[in-house]
């Protein structure tokens, strides 16, 4: 069985059947839920030390943090789900 691999910038990469949520970190309810993963230690920070422009909430209660904007992750998973449609 494969996965299906979502890339949200500088070669990281997610299991797209795993998120959740793609959301824009600017919100204080947004910024609390980061920094309780980090607490938690399920905060992944895939940034490479860039801006944080997007936060995926993932299905095991991990958070993680691209430099990618949220619409360019939402297009490349429409892509994915598209691309799994037509393979069936």
């Amino acid at each position: 069985m494969g996965y299906n691999l979502l890339h949200i910038g500088f070669g990281n990469m997610v299991v797209s059947e795993r998120v959740v949520a793609i959301i824009h970190p600017s919100s204080a309810p947004i910024k609390r839920l980061k920094d309780e993963a980090r607490a938690q230690g399920k905060l992944v920070d895939a940034t490479e030390g860039r801006k944080t422009r997007a936060i995926l909430v993932m299905d095991s209660d991990h958070v993680v943090l691209s430099a990618i904007q949220p619409e360019t992750i939402g297009v490349r998973f429409e892509g994915r789900d598209r691309e799994c449609e037509t393979d069936r």
